[in-house]
């Protein structure tokens, strides 16, 4: 989670922020070459060939030759085509669905038929935004995510949708929008596995109808703005403040139901007690390092019960 400043969100407007998808969906172009190479080779070879055959007949080159020519160039190229190895092509007969071809050599009827669209069924993958969007417990919040999604269905994505890549991109921010209105502030930082499968759900749920399958969907960053920044700090502090104290007290209670069970245990057996005193003494001057001197009638008291007692006397009368 960062804040505002630290986010790569692009100059963004507040009208555009609103206007406009936060990504569209914008296909990097493949290298057509080959395609190109191929309608390029068919056209020479029809004029070609035409032209060849007229200058046979009329032993000339006839106007009527090269206007034939060029007719016979570009009906071949019109009805010869290649489609790339990841394309699907939705062929239309009279304004009509006729069949789906591709990959490789396909042939159209000229004037008749032709290819809508180039359908590329590759993964793709579309980055998108929802840009100030209010979290349940009511926090502004920018959040960036991507889709990974393709078109299964060349068929349903030609006919049942105009635009299917910015649809996706459309969407993806409305359905994001949606399952952050639904979550607080710390659901949506805390839980970004679970916002993730949310958002791939419910898209799949959508674009199944437009021949479009979401592999995944991943939340990438997620922004707070700065002037939150301080008084969240300071409420996790407190939290960490009052989890360190109750935590102390625990530990004080439980050091002090101890000590009551060890006075219990020495009270009725004095020989322990002793035995607690010279423990006590022992550590005290291992800790220190020093020597610890005890008067020959005091010592006496750690092994003699009697003496101890006349002492305890003589201490009290004195």
């Amino acid at each position: 989670m960062r804040t505002e400043p630290e986010a790569a969100c692009g100059p963004w407007s507040d009208n555009e922020a609103e206007m406009v998808p936060a990504t569209s969906y914008v296909p990097r172009k493949s290298s057509r070459n080959g395609a190109l190479v191929f309608s390029v080779a068919v056209f020479l070879a029809a004029g070609a060939a035409v032209l060849a055959c007229g200058i046979a007949l009329e032993a000339r080159v006839s106007l009527a030759c090269i206007l034939g020519a060029l007719a016979a160039a570009l009906v071949a190229t019109s009805s010869l085509h290649i489609a790339l190895g990841w394309e699907k092509v939705v062929v239309l007969r009279l304004g009509k669905l006729h069949r789906v071809v591709g990959p490789g050599f396909y042939g159209t009827i000229p004037i008749l038929e032709y290819g809508t669209i180039r359908v590329d069924q590759r993964t793709i993958a579309t980055p998108f935004r929802a840009e100030r969007t209010l979290t349940a417990d009511l926090v502004p919040v920018n959040v960036d995510a991507v889709v990974f999604w393709m078109v299964f269905s060349a068929k349903k994505a030609c006919l049942e949708v105009e635009d299917y890549g910015s649809a996706v991109s459309w969407m993806a921010q409305a359905t994001l929008r949606k399952a952050i209105g639904r979550a607080s502030l710390a659901e949506v930082a805390c839980r970004r596995d679970q916002l993730d499968s949310e958002l791939k759900d419910a898209l799949e749920e959508k674009l199944d109808g437009w021949g479009i399958d979401i592999i995944d969907v991943e939340v990438r960053d997620i922004v707070v703005p700065r002037e939150l920044q301080a008084s969240m700090a300071a409420a996790a502090v407190a939290t960490r403040e009052r989890d360190a104290r109750m935590i102390l007290a625990e530990a004080e209670a439980d050091i002090s139901d101890m000590l009551k069970d060890a006075s219990a245990n020495y009270e009725g057996d004095p020989e322990a007690m002793r035995l607690r005193t010279m423990h006590l003494a022992y550590e005290s001057v291992r800790a220190s390092g020093g020597t610890l001197v005890i008067p020959s009638a005091f010592s006496e008291g750690f092994t003699n019960p009697d003496a101890a007692d006349a002492l305890a006397k003589a201490a009290k009368k004195g």
